[in-house]
């Protein structure tokens, strides 16, 4: 496949207005086949808005393009049957087991071989042990399994998943990232939304969002190198000092990070020289590091308008 064929999203100019409010402003996302896309931004950005109608839950205000192959204006109907789509929050029913919701979703959408169809899902998210256990029992984590197993189901081509590890423990979601790169590995493409980096970095692509605007997308390496951030970290006593000399100057943007600080800028000066230039004795001390992910989206959300 090549071309336009091995896009499972392919979208231009998505907006979206409520009330005359633009929350989602003509963004474009393109998406390959088996790829695992992190959708990114702060809350209030978008995101869920744009995964809504890409997987056809709502009518652009403006744009166009498909969704596997599908046009996202008149086949919704094709893309739902091929997408599955897992919200913030746990949806399904907390006083059935974990067999009995899947099953009820077999039996609502007439699966064939509907039995037969739940056992392979739960063995294949190691679900099958616990099959019994009640729903509304079960950790964070076990909860965001069920749910995934359920969007798996009807065995879709598409798979979105709206912040999925929100406040699930570290170990769980590693489990569940695991899983998410078996199913890209066997074809399955998926967007995901998170906050964090490390998932982030999970991602074969990435898409910043932030006011309902598209500020960067790419692979990891070229969203930092597309930022032309230099960052540099500083050490010692007294680092609420180095954040408070850098408060009023545009070029700056001090950022804590543990017991030490990062400082990042656009611009082509040497943050060190310019600290000993307004501080010559300064007990600080500064090095160049490589700039990360966390120092380019907090730039990015720094320099975003609102749209409110």
């Amino acid at each position: 496949m090549n071309g336009a064929a091995d896009l499972a999203i392919d979208v231009r100019g998505l907006s979206k207005q409520f009330d005359g409010r633009t929350v989602v402003d003509g963004i474009d996302i393109q998406v390959r086949r088996g790829e695992i896309c992190g959708f990114l931004g702060p809350n209030g950005s978008g995101k869920t808005t744009t995964i809504r109608m890409l997987c056809g839950l709502l009518q652009p205000s403006a744009g166009q393009g498909h969704c596997l192959g599908f046009d996202l204006l008149t086949q919704s109907r094709q893309i739902k049957l091929r997408t599955g789509y897992m919200t913030q929050k746990f949806g399904l029913y907390e006083d059935l087991s974990i067999e009995e919701n899947l099953r009820f979703i077999a039996e609502v959408y007439d699966m064939p071989n509907e039995r037969e169809l739940v056992r392979q899902t739960l063995e294949r998210l190691g679900l099958h042990e616990r099959r019994q256990q009640l729903a509304g029992s079960l950790s964070g984590g076990w909860k965001q399994r069920l749910a995934l197993a359920a969007c798996l189901l009807h065995d879709p081509e598409l798979l979105l998943l709206d912040e999925p590890t929100a406040g699930v423990d570290p170990k769980a979601r590693r489990d569940f990232w695991h899983q998410i790169h078996l199913l890209a590995a066997e074809g399955l493409t998926v967007l995901v939304s998170t906050h964090y980096m490390d998932e982030a970095e999970r991602c074969h692509r990435l898409a910043y969002i932030s006011y309902g605007k598209l500020l960067t997308a790419g692979t990891t390496q070229e969203v930092i190198t597309d930022s032309k951030l230099q960052t540099w970290e500083v050490t010692g006593p007294q680092l609420d000092r180095v954040i408070a000399l850098t408060a009023h100057s545009e070029d700056w943007m001090a950022v804590p990070f543990g017991t030490e600080i990062h400082v990042s800028s656009v611009s082509a000066q040497d943050f060190g020289a310019w600290l000993a230039g307004i501080e010559p004795h300064h007990p600080w001390q500064v090095r160049p590091i490589p700039t990360g992910l966390e120092d380019v989206f907090i730039h990015l959300s720094r320099h975003a308008q609102d749209n409110f």
